[in-house]
This record gives C-alpha cells, structure tokens and sequence, in this order.
C-alpha cells in the first residue's frame, strides 16, 4: 500500500511542513492526527486493525478534511 504521509503527499513543502510543526502548535496537532489516521487506514489495509465500511469511510473524509486545512496552512 502506498503511504499517503503528508511528505510523501507534498514533498516539495517538506522544510515548510518541519517549519510549521515546530512554531505553530495548531499545525502540530492537525499534523499529528492526520499521522495517526494514515497510520490506521494502514493497519485497515493490512488486516491488522477491522472495522466497518462506513466507519472506514468517516476516517477517510475526516483525513481528507484534515489534508484540506493542513494544505491551507501549508500555503498561507
């Protein structure tokens, strides 16, 4: 499976991403749930973690929300 890390999704913004995590604890936080749910819709793909198909896809939008709003952080 194909890691979806958010410096593999925007490598090219890896310094400002380090910059970010380090002076601004709101982009920390979201930084670190979107670590925590890639890292659980690896597990989901791998077996080792189950779960239904719709709590599945809530985790997959609330990733793809947290991406969104990294994103803007991320440009701004």
């Amino acid at each position: 499976m194909e890691k979806h890390s958010l410096l593999n999704e925007f490598p090219e913004y890896h310094d400002k991403i380090h910059e970010l995590k380090i002076s601004n604890s709101h982009f920390k936080k979201l930084f670190d749930k979107y670590d925590e749910l890639e890292h659980q819709i690896h597990r989901i793909h791998q077996g080792i973690e189950i779960i239904t198909d719709e709590a599945f896809k809530e985790i997959k939008i609330k990733m793809l929300h947290l991406k969104d709003e990294i994103f803007t952080l991320i440009k701004s």
